[in-house]
């Protein structure tokens, strides 16, 4: 092991998963204390540094899963925070990913002169872990087994504003008048707030006590999730009966989670193979030592809607996830193509462009579509029955918009509203794919719809859906333009 060093109190970081829910929480405090934080990326594309404002972020892009794109990570590190975890890919193969990326960090991180690693996990304390739980654990023993020194923090439930866990619930409790629900609700848990997770990332960053230590860590009660359910439910002023039944398999608790929250099938099984077990942190000192203040369970619900009042939502777990069309990286769909598309291109003047622009960047979410809202809602719910998004997912704010936001079953590409321009790719289940983008030009808003289909399927969903495009395009468009 490294022998500790005495530096100043700026120093230089590597933030891997900085798109992910916690690393663009973590990120402003990183920046507020002064330190110089290098952002791991796979798509530089889908990062947007003009929302920090700050002289003291550097873009990193690489792919763990891709060993020769690690030659970008500086060699002059201090610390280094492992946030990356792949529970949104196949059941069958995030734990042959989260064991690659593992190795492959540590195989690239062992060559800087990092001092410290920092791995948020799960609390692992039952002997019949889940998948999820387990491939944790894997993780954090092929990172303790190198020559820098590994702090492990071991989170339960994360609550806060766009966590999944938090909207989840919402879903569940706002939606849902009686639950009848699986008896896994009498699990027990220690939910922990979004802000003391950060309190805990930031305050063990090289802290020599923390070296080669793991620390469970959870808000001050120990609850079962029927009580986050009542408890989220009286915080909210709704009267709701939950009733739970035993006959309700990991399968069919996955998809009861997948048709009625915005989860992801393959998340929500995650979730729920984690759920079966109580997760409930042993007891440390850790929070008295770095004077962290625990925060409550309802407190953190407090907290949460806070935030969405205020449209002060950092970050959303949707923004980390997204459809496999991604994958080979935004910037090849930035430039909507042309060859071999059809497109449904639309104008119209406009007497208040400034007016236009601000429905435009409202859009979608609690707002809707402006024009035939239960035709978007079906093509929605279609999509649930397919396996894809779905329209649940949302959006981060009810007025803010930046590149790789989720919006509902798209995923914004380009957001430039100063000029007037904001470009979506489609992330529903489609026989080819799709752009939808509004562009605002001197006094006339310029609507376009792209489709580049697959071979004969795409060819006969374009024309099926054609009768349809007239007067929900043209609808949209004469709301906007209104």
């Amino acid at each position: 092991m490294r022998n500790s060093q005495t530096q100043s109190s700026a120093k230089k970081i590597l933030l891997t998963g900085a798109t992910g829910y916690i690393g663009k929480r973590l990120l402003p405090k990183l920046i507020e204390e002064g330190h110089m934080v290098y952002c791991c990326v796979r798509d530089r594309e889908r990062f947007d540094t003009s929302r920090y404002e700050s002289d003291r972020i550097e873009v990193v892009e690489a792919d763990f899963l891709k060993p020769e794109t690690l030659n970008n990570i500086p060699g002059d590190l201090d610390a280094a925070y492992y946030l990356i975890h792949s529970m949104n890919s196949s059941k069958d193969s995030f734990e042959e990913l989260e064991r690659e990326a593992a190795l492959n960090f540590r195989a690239a991180i062992s060559d800087t002169s990092v001092e410290q690693v920092i791995y948020l996990s799960g609390i692992v304390n039952d002997e019949h872990l889940s998948t999820h739980l387990r491939s944790r654990k894997a993780v954090e023993e092929i990172l303790s087994d190198s020559s820098f020194h590994l702090t492990t923090l071991r989170a339960g439930i994360i609550v806060g504003s766009g966590s999944a866990s938090f909207e989840i619930i919402r879903d569940l409790v706002e939606k849902l008048p009686v639950m009848i629900a699986p008896k896994w609700l009498n699990t027990r848990t220690q939910p922990i707030a979004i802000r003391n997770v950060i309190q805990f990332l930031s305050g063990v960053l090289l802290k020599p006590f923390s070296y080669d230590q793991n620390f469970d860590i959870g808000g001050p009660h120990v609850m079962t999730y029927k009580e986050m359910l009542k408890t989220f439910s009286k915080v909210r002023g709704l009267n709701r009966a939950i009733l739970t039944v035993p006959v309700l398999t990991p399968k069919l608790s996955s998809y009861w989670l997948y048709f009625i929250t915005s989860t992801s099938y393959n998340l929500a099984s995650s979730l729920v193979g984690s759920m079966m077990v109580d997760v409930v942190c042993k007891p440390n000192d850790l929070h008295e030592r770095l004077g962290i203040d625990l925060i409550s369970y309802r407190e953190a619900i407090v907290l949460a809607f806070g935030k969405i009042e205020q449209q002060e939502v950092i970050s959303s777990w949707v923004d980390a996830t997204s459809s496999n069309k991604l994958e080979k990286g935004v910037a090849r769909l930035v430039e909507v193509p042309t060859y071999g598309c059809f497109t449904d291109q639309r104008k119209a003047s406009l007497n208040d462009v400034q007016q236009t622009i601000d429905r435009i960047w409202s859009i979608g979410g609690d707002t809707g579509w402006y024009y035939a809202d239960w035709l978007w809602k079906l093509r929605g719910f279609l999509d649930k029955l397919v396996g894809g998004v779905g329209l649940r997912r949302g959006r981060r704010s009810s007025e803010m918009i930046s590149a790789g936001d989720a919006l509902d079953f798209w995923r914004v590409l380009h957001a430039d509203k100063e000029n007037g321009r904001l470009l979506l790719y489609a992330e529903m289940k489609l026989p080819g794919e799709a752009w939808l983008e509004f562009r605002v030009e001197n006094d006339t808003l310029i609507q376009t719809a792209t489709f580049r289909p697959l071979g004969l399927a795409g060819r006969l969903y374009w024309y099926s859906l054609l009768p349809f495009h007239g007067f929900i395009f043209q609808g949209m468009l004469d709301r906007l333009a209104e």
